[in-house]
């Protein structure tokens, strides 16, 4: 990338306001991230949600962000990053009031999808803005200030998020968005510069893959929507086997244009010549499969079979958050000396141990004693996961498709958690409104602690037998002329270093 004529220093007030914006708007989705799971209690019973709306709750919003966040980086680059960064930022937070506003499930997860979509514009914009409008001596400062104060509000969500509900309302963790957003706006059009990628106006023909992003939100939604709605309607039903039918044949035609498509698509079929690429993110599917399962299961579990306030339960994975953003730096030290195969291998063991002691959470279970153990030891895994995950996943393919490497990894991330929560409930055998019965949530809790379990260590044997250190200089893949802007790291409890 070349220096913008102006390019921004951090300590002038323009570089100020710039970091700002960019701070203020990746907080706002990684707060929501974080205390969606903890409000789905009181929004269940509030609004009379089955488990399957419950679901949709979580996954409408990882649906639109993991479909279309390749999408709206490169939005960005065609038509100004600020541009669309300021449509993401007013979009999330109307969708935001929609959600505060919602009367019903319908409702609410309608407004869910809108958010969603608003997201995947605001989210690669938060970073983007940063990385093209800061002077190449200041940018790492500017993006390393940008991820340790992002990761500040991912620690503080779950008690503000906490708080608000047991104070107010659920509704209140959507609310907060708004003066969040006049923030962003504010700052934003005061200080940051537009910037865009001079080439996409030569590259405008083939720059947009409207039809993969379609394609790949179709293929996702019918999977999740056959998986929700199994357990209510039964798997042979025809909604289900429909629904099952078209996100299979969603994906193979997904496959099929992005090859045809070859450098103009929106995820290049080539980057996959690389097995350590193609292992990585199978990796990383089953890893954040294995966190959102547990995060959707112990806020329900914590609150309506332990008995737990909303501030308690979001307070009880704050060790975890902690963990990653003061170890992961040291992780990825670490992986960059002795190689990433032994961190990937024996984190995700020592977090699946971590999630078998949970199991054994009961009625009056003390914190100090049944669930911190649990959570430490869940957290450690993953602190020595995330940042050598991120730097080898890069580090897997040539530098030129570093942005699209790093959007398509936080797509995975966010596919595996979607198909997660789709799926545990399913296969533990909790529907309607089972979360609300002690003795069904207790079952369902422990089988879906097995199953996260489960997958953390098929994710360990994948990185023990597959994961090699990155080459230097990576394997050659087809060309790439028009990638999308990078992508930050996942907004949620595991955050990605950079």
């Amino acid at each position: 990338m070349t220096t913008p004529a102006h390019a921004l220093r951090t300590g002038t007030a323009a570089g100020r306001g710039t970091l700002l914006a960019a701070i203020l708007a990746s907080g706002m989705v990684f707060l929501d991230s974080t205390v969606v799971n903890v409000a789905l209690p009181r929004l269940g019973a509030e609004l009379h949600a089955t488990v399957a709306g419950l679901q949709w709750t979580v996954n409408g919003y990882a649906l639109m962000l993991a479909a279309f966040v390749l999408l709206g980086g490169s939005l960005g680059d065609r038509f100004g990053r600020r541009r669309v960064f300021l449509i993401g930022v007013v979009w999330f937070a109307v969708a935001s009031v929609l959600c505060g506003l919602a009367q019903d499930t319908n409702q609410l997860v309608a407004a869910r999808f809108l958010q969603g979509a608003g997201g995947a514009l605001l989210t690669p914009g938060s970073l983007s803005v940063l990385q093209a409008s800061f002077h190449p001596d200041d940018r790492g400062r500017a993006i390393g200030l940008w991820s340790g104060l992002s990761g500040v509000s991912t620690a503080l969500g779950p008690f503000i998020g906490g708080w608000l509900i047991d104070a107010l309302s659920w509704r209140w963790i959507f609310f907060i968005n708004l003066p969040l957003a006049v923030g962003v706006l504010l700052a934003a059009l005061r200080w940051v510069p537009e910037s865009r990628d001079e080439n996409a106006s030569r590259t405008a023909g083939r720059r947009f893959d409207i039809a993969g992003a379609l394609l790949g939100a179709l293929a996702l939604g019918g999977l999740t929507y056959a998986l929700i709605d199994a357990p209510a309607r039964a798997a042979s039903s025809w909604p289900v086997l429909v629904a099952a039918l078209v996100g299979v044949l969603a994906a193979v035609t997904f496959v099929l244009v992005e090859r045809r498509r070859g450098e103009g698509a929106m995820l290049p079929t080539g980057l996959f010549g690389s097995r350590l690429f193609t292992v990585l993110n199978i990796f990383t599917v089953l890893v954040y499969a294995a966190l959102s399962g547990f995060t959707f299961f112990l806020s329900v579990y914590l609150q309506n079979a332990i008995g737990w306030s909303a501030l308690r339960t979001g307070l009880a994975t704050v060790p975890m958050t902690v963990l990653l953003l003061l170890g992961s730096a040291r992780a990825g030290a670490l992986s960059a000396k002795i190689g990433p195969r032994l961190l990937l291998t024996v984190g995700p063991v020592v977090a699946a141990v971590g999630l078998l002691l949970l199991r054994r959470i009961g009625p009056g279970a003390s914190y100090w004693l049944d669930v911190l153990p649990g959570v430490v030891l869940f957290g450690a895994g993953l602190t020595l996961v995330v940042a050598p995950l991120t730097a080898s996943v890069l580090a897997a393919v040539a530098d030129r498709f570093a942005g699209v490497a790093s959007g398509f990894n936080n797509a995975a991330s966010r596919t595996g958690g979607l198909l997660a929560v789709a799926a545990l409930p399913l296969l533990v055998g909790l529907s309607g409104t089972g979360y609300e019965q002690r003795g069904a949530l207790t079952g369902a809790f422990r089988g879906a602690m097995l199953w996260c379990a489960g997958l953390l260590l098929a994710g360990a044997v994948l990185a023990a037998l597959l994961v090699r250190r990155p080459p230097r200089t990576a394997p050659p893949s087809q060309p790439c002329h028009s990638l999308p802007a990078a992508t930050p790291p996942d907004p949620g409890p595991a955050r990605r270093r950079r």
